[in-house]
């Protein structure tokens, strides 16, 4: 699944096409600056001087999935449009506090401190404060050779996200209940990237049916001398914060991005069988891989997780990978068999270590829907990246009228190292 990536280029914003958006009429300017989305910025900005706008209350299961974002999603829900945004803020912030520079000496590190990332990240007004710093660790064993190479080649683990919890009485009011967020990056480290090419599927326990990718399963699970698992940190953590709370009406929101939405998956997935306690657990799954099989599907369903998987038809990175037999939707229940195969052979292959299940319900966009994602620039790196992603979110408005007026795009104004996977 993973691709060779360079810098990407800036790009200008082609001059819009109307007769693509149809209904929507965009806006001759957008002049973004450094703010890379700032039609989302917007929104979520409205958000904090207007108490009325968003404002959840008793029906904030309905918008954490409890019935599988039934009527929410064609045309989008304003409100949920808020809520996948803001959850892509906190996502975008693991990535703008993770040191990415292997000359650093913090390389593979926060950049900030724990009391200060939010506030460094632009998350200042979030209402929620950071409880605890995530790593993850791989798993692959490295010839002793290795050694001689630089750190940041052989480095085991990495600062990978972060728990936080709201704790602005207001915020909690318009949530309607107090939100506990486990925020995850894509694939940084060299090994990450390795970890992420080991892409056959792997039992979760020994004799069970429930398998998933194994490069994923590793970085979840693996842990050094010095450093626990994500696996151990997440269970330690949640468990505390839900203590810590007794009774009062939570919300667990796991949110990433790449290998960030995949690991986002497979926490769900470990919180609702391993606890005895487990809140309404819902995903945020921006660009994200398959993660397990079946089986696997079937037992987040079992356990009450829920999925809302945001999906760019111009990303590869979500048809990846192996492939999958049948796709049933949580809901639909239809299912979409691989052409020119005969049904004795698709029975055989559906017990290989190739055969995925997607999971949870999607929201599927298409950068072909925004004229501002047009032209050479447009390559498989900037069709995975977050910001288009949320892009995307934002102007979505239905399957008849794809894209809104105010959703604008950044014009190119700064130049990325790398694209994060």
């Amino acid at each position: 699944m993973s691709i060779a990536i360079g810098a990407v280029r800036p790009f200008t914003s082609p001059a819009p096409n109307h007769a693509m958006v149809r209904c929507c009429t965009i806006p001759q300017s957008a002049r973004l600056g450094k703010k890379r989305l700032i039609g989302y910025q917007d929104t979520l900005a409205q958000r904090y001087t207007n108490p009325e706008m968003g404002r959840l209350g008793k029906k904030w299961m309905h918008y954490q999935g409890i019935k599988n974002w039934e009527g929410l999603l064609d045309p989008l829900d304003d409100n949920l449009r808020g809520e996948i945004l803001r959850y892509g803020k906190f996502v975008e912030a693991a990535y703008t506090a993770f040191e990415f520079d292997p000359s650093s000496l913090s390389y593979a590190k926060c950049r900030f401190t724990r009391q200060s990332l939010l506030n460094q990240t632009g998350l200042s007004n979030s209402g929620y404060r950071l409880t605890k710093n995530l790593h993850a660790t791989s798993g692959i064993q490295l010839p002793r050779w290795i050694e001689k190479v630089p750190s940041w080649v052989s480095n085991r683990s990495s600062w990978i996200g972060y728990v936080a919890v709201c704790q602005d009485k207001e915020e909690i009011t318009r949530l309607g209940r107090r939100d506990i967020v486990i925020a995850y990056r894509g694939t940084a480290t060299c090994l990450e990237w390795l970890e992420n090419l080991r892409a056959t599927l792997t039992p979760l326990n020994v004799g069970s049916g429930p398998m998933v990718e194994n490069g994923f399963l590793s970085l979840y699970t693996s842990k050094t001398a010095t450093c626990p698992s994500l696996q151990e940190m997440v269970r330690e953590e949640i468990t505390r914060l839900l203590q810590s709370y007794g009774d009062e009406p939570i919300s667990l929101t796991i949110t990433g991005h790449s290998l960030g939405a995949a690991l986002a998956t497979l926490t769900a997935y470990d919180i609702t069988t391993t606890l005895k306690r487990s809140p309404l657990v819902t995903v945020m799954s921006f660009g994200g891989p398959r993660v397990g099989n079946r089986n696997f599907r079937q037992q987040l369903e079992k356990k009450g997780s829920r999925i809302l998987r945001i999906v760019n038809s111009n990303d590869p990175i979500t048809k990846v990978p192996g492939f999958v037999i049948d796709d049933d939707d949580v809901v639909d229940k239809k299912a979409l068999h691989v052409a020119g195969l005969p049904s004795w052979i698709q029975k055989r292959v559906e017990d290989t270590q190739w055969v995925y299940a997607e999971v949870g319900k999607e929201l599927r966009l298409s950068c072909g829907n925004s004229p501002y994602l047009t032209g050479p620039t447009m390559n498989i790196a900037a069709c995975h990246e977050l910001d288009t992603y949320l892009h995307l979110v934002n102007g979505f408005v239905s399957s008849t009228c794809p894209f809104r007026a105010t959703a604008e795009r950044m014009l190119g104004t700064h130049r990325r190292e790398k694209t994060r996977v």
